[in-house]
């Protein structure tokens, strides 16, 4: 910046001031800046001025594992948002490992953002170091809560949408069975559960858990291998499966295939299998995949909209906030 100013004959704070805001000095002087810079292509080091600032226009979003159509759609929709919004966005992916995930806030650390938004994988997340960065970080949570972190939550409400898909279910045929992870990686998943339990006693049904061995985010091996089990032994209380979420569906709906379970409705058909989620893939399976569906885009509006609001206030709120957003059935093929 020094040579730029000796070379263009305007001071170094202004200059300064320039970049900082272009607004902030009178437009002749940006004229001339402006001109001068194209003379010569000059760009300022954003990583150099980013240590002489307490925080940048960067906004980090960290999702569990980019690879996954369902987070790759929301962060797609927050990066927009971002964009819009005159800031930066630095999309990072944890590839479902607690280390890499505090890695990827390490990193933003580096570039002082002036937020993030942040799907934490949950149950195997260092709390503590999570914790330790969203104290010094504005951090709006979204897909998976955990209290009393952050500033902000956006979701869904898996209260009613579990509520709702077990209701359709129990109209339309035998009560389901609720195909799950013994132990789930995304916390989710435990709400789910407990939604399905309360659901079927509200309808004076007995719930029946189905729970798989398997670990991390490979969903569709772990339903796949899972089913395989569970189907071979032939012992389910009924014949319609409720599943955790789509990927475990995707999964299951191979392995009735591979052993020769009709999925759907009607003559012929052994199996109902639904999910949650409506992930991108699910319209596409064979059958077509029963689900409900989250709002993807107003779970990532609403998390980009309330981080915006924290960063341009300047100010904490003092009780955290939270959205959660009702889901929609989707009625298809397979149940």
């Amino acid at each position: 910046m020094d040579e730029f100013a000796a070379m263009s004959g305007i001071s170094r704070p202004t200059l300064s001031k320039y970049f900082n805001d272009p607004t902030s000095v009178r437009s002749s002087t940006r004229q001339r800046i402006e001109s001068a810079l194209a003379d010569v292509d000059y760009r300022p080091n954003m990583y150099a001025i980013n240590q002489n600032r307490r925080m940048t226009n960067n906004i980090g979003i960290v999702v569990p594992y980019l690879a996954d159509p369902f987070f790759a759609e929301i962060a797609r929709v927050m990066e927009q948002h971002v964009i819009d919004a005159g800031f930066r966005p630095v999309l990072l992916g944890s590839h479902g490992l607690p280390s890499q995930e505090i890695e990827n806030l390490d990193n933003l650390r580096l570039v002082k953002p002036a937020g993030v938004l942040l799907a934490p994988l949950g149950r195997t997340s260092e709390l503590d170091r999570i914790a330790d960065f969203c104290a010094d970080v504005p951090t709006v949570f979204f897909d998976a809560n955990i209290e009393p972190l952050g500033e902000a939550f956006s979701g869904s409400d898996n209260m009613q949408s579990i509520g709702l898909i077990v209701d359709y279910l129990c109209r339309t045929g035998e009560p389901p069975v609720f195909f799950e992870m013994k132990t789930p990686s995304n916390p989710n998943a435990y709400k789910r559960r407990n939604a399905y339990v309360a659901a079927m006693e509200r309808l004076g049904q007995e719930p029946h858990l189905v729970q798989v061995e398997g670990e991390g985010w490979d969903f569709e091996n772990i339903g796949f291998t899972g089913a395989q089990a569970v189907l071979s032994s032939r012992g389910l209380p009924s014949n319609t499966l409720l599943c955790s979420n789509d990927r475990l569906a995707i999964g299951l709906l191979a392995a009735a295939y591979q052993l020769g379970f009709r999925v759907g409705q009607g003559e012929g058909c052994a199996l109902r299998v639904a999910g949650h989620d409506d992930h991108p893939f699910s319209r596409y399976t064979c059958p077509a995949l029963t689900t409900v569906s989250q709002d993807y885009s107003a779970i990532a509006t609403r998390a980009a909209e309330v981080l915006f609001g924290i960063i341009e206030s300047g100010h904490r709120p003092d009780q955290k906030l939270e959205s959660h957003f009702e889901g929609r059935l989707i009625m298809r093929g397979s149940a």
